[in-house]
This record gives C-alpha cells, structure tokens and sequence, in this order.
C-alpha cells in the first residue's frame, strides 16, 4: 500500500511539478494543527507543556515566528530564482508560515488579544479558506475556471473564456454581496457554485437584504423564515466543529481594552464606597435609637429604680462619641421626649455646622 501511495505521488505530485505546491499545503495544516495544540495545552495549564514564550515579561506572539517563515520563504524563492530543490524547502517554509500567521489573523484585524473569544473565530474561518483555496489549487483548479494548457474550458475560444471569467465573478460578487461568504469564495475556484449562492434568497443582514428588500415585506420575511430554520442549524453545527478544531472561545473574553480596565476599577471602588456609607448609616440608626430609648421617661424611671448601670452607660457613651464623629448633622433631644429639637422651634432640626468652619453670614 505504501509503495502505491509513493508511485501516485510521483505520477500526480512530481511529475506535474506540484511538489513546491504540496509542501506548501502539508506545512499549512501542520502548522496549524501544531500551535492550536500547543495553545490549548496552555489554556489547560498543563505543567509538562513549555508554555508562553515571554522573555522579559514580554509575550511572543506566535504570528511574530510566522512572518519569519514567510520572509524566508518568499525571499528564499526570489533570491534562488524558484530553482530545484530550493524551492521545494521554501515551499514549505512559506506554508508554516502561512498557518501560524492566519492563525492570529482575528488578532491582526481587531489590533487586540481576541484569540479566545467570539471575535477569535475569524481566525478559524479564515486558515480553514486558506487551506481549501491551496488544495482546490493542488488538484488542478485555478481561479475562475481557467485550466492551464488550454484555451477555454468549453472550447469557444478566447472570448469563451473572457465571457467564463467574467460571469462567473459577477456571480461570486453578487453571492458574496447576499451574505454567502463560504458559497460566494469557493464560487471563484469551483464554476457555478457561486450561481447557486446568487440565486437564492439573501440573507436578512446582508448588504443586499438591505438594498432590494427594504421595499419587499414579503421576501425579507420568506429570508427571515429560511436564516431561521437553515442558517441557524448551519451555524450551529459550524460552532461545534470550530469548539471541536481550535477550541470554545471564552464567555468574557480575558483580555480587557485600558478603557474597560479603569471602568472595573471605578465600578469597584464606588461600590466600596456605597458598603461603606451603608454601615456607617446603619451605625448612626443604631446609636440614635439606642440614644433616644435610653432618654425615654420610661427607661429614666427603670434606671431611677435599679441604679445607674456603669456597663450601659459607657456603651451608651461609646455609642455618642461615634455618632457625633461620623453624622453630618447634631441633635438635641428634648428631656422627656424622644423628639428632636432646635433654636427655630419644636420638633425641628437645627442647621449642621462644621466645627472647622465659621457661621455663613446671611446675604445682604
């Protein structure tokens, strides 16, 4: 078996001079496949997996070592002029590249660590294209239809081909601009997939959803109807192979922007404040009663007949001192009542005065 597979490699592979291309592909999907398992090895904390690269408290990305490979790579072919066997090894060196800079390509398009939540999918999204695109090439389709070592792939001659070329990219656009991402890419390489992406109804938050159906009640309804029961099941199936291939994203992402960092600590420090100005208002409640309870003719009368208690007047005094050093306003209470008074008349409050501070002079 092995011997068969070595023999269609030479057939299929080196003979049709696809070998630069083949290394490419392997180095693509090897590379991937390796640094998603490294990375999920250090989202585990296991402990016999190196981890991060931070020399210095710096993190290394790993698209940092991958647009190493890719300028080895591309230089490497142009320095040696695409000559046997160099460019078999730069090939290579260009598809490792390739994986682990698409790898972050989330990372690249948003400026931020988004590796692990919803926005990191993209990544996904766009290694899983790079490697269709590089295999749909390797066995023998090229972009829009046109096959090399022939004039047209219908036989009409050149203007067969422009005419080819040229519906089939109008088909793509139109795909593509009706929210068909996946139909409308693979259209280019594969003729007449993009027709069937640009046939069918658009979907409802597509650019063309919100050109041609804003007028058409009944056919944003009908894409309503079918993103529900078709593109919900895709999309859910879709989120299970990406848990399944790079891992689920996380449901607060790990990484905050300065911004949301300082609104946190701003969050937390008024809520301290808010605790802090409830117990100290529940104190003062509890000192206030306990003031005016130990003032009542009643309490006055037990202690006239009991004898002064030296335990509860030295609570009581504690409780005093702390409501007169924390209030925001004095009171006097009325002997025999247990009603605040004041210079302006009974039952009211007298104005707070801070001890610091001189009496306001009343305006003129």
């Amino acid at each position: 078996m092995i011997g068969t597979l070595l023999d269609g490699y030479r057939e299929h592979i080196v003979a049709t001079h696809k070998q630069p291309l083949f290394l490419l592909l392997a180095g693509f999907i090897t590379s991937f496949v390796c640094i998603r398992f490294s990375v999920r090895m250090i989202r585990a904390k296991v402990r016999w997996w190196p981890g991060n690269i931070t020399p210095g408290g710096l993190h290394i990305h790993h698209m940092v070592f991958g647009l190493g490979f890719l300028l080895l790579g591309g230089i490497g072919v142009i320095a040696t002029n695409g000559a046997h066997p160099w460019i078999n090894w730069f090939g290579l060196s260009f598809g490792i590249g390739c994986g682990l800079v698409l790898d972050e390509f989330a990372l690249i398009l948003h400026l931020d660590d988004v590796y692990w939540s919803a926005q990191g999918r993209k990544s996904v999204d766009a290694v899983i294209l790079g490697i269709l695109v590089t295999a749909l090439l390797l066995t023998g389709y090229v972009p829009l239809g046109a096959v090399p070592g022939q004039s047209s792939p219908t036989g009409w001659g050149r203007w067969g081909l422009v005419a080819v070329i040229s519906v089939n990219a109008l088909l793509s656009v139109v795909a593509l601009l009706k929210g068909k991402m996946w139909t409308g890419l693979l259209g280019i390489m594969v003729p007449g997939l993009s027709a069937v992406g640009a046939v069918r109804l658009a979907r409802p938050t597509s650019p063309w959803a919100r050109w041609r159906y804003a007028g058409r009640p009944r056919r944003r309804r009908r894409a309503a109807r079918r993103e529900r029961r078709l593109h919900v099941r895709a999309d859910r199936a879709r989120t299970w192979l990406f848990d399944l291939i790079a891992g689920a994203p996380d449901k607060v992402a790990a990484h905050h922007t300065a911004t949301h960092r300082v609104a946190e600590r701003m969050a937390a420090r008024a809520t301290a404040h808010l605790d802090a100005h409830a117990a100290r208002s529940l104190a003062r409640r509890s000192a206030r009663l306990a003031d005016r309870r130990s003032a009542s003719p009643v309490a006055q009368r037990a202690q006239a007949s009991t004898g002064p208690d030296p335990e509860r007047e030295d609570g009581a005094r504690r409780r005093r001192r702390t409501v007169h050093a924390g209030r925001m306003r004095t009171y006097a209470v009325r002997p025999g009542t247990d009603r605040p008074t004041s210079a302006t008349g009974p039952g009211a409050r007298t104005p707070y005065r801070h001890p610091r501070l001189p009496h306001p002079q009343p305006r003129r």
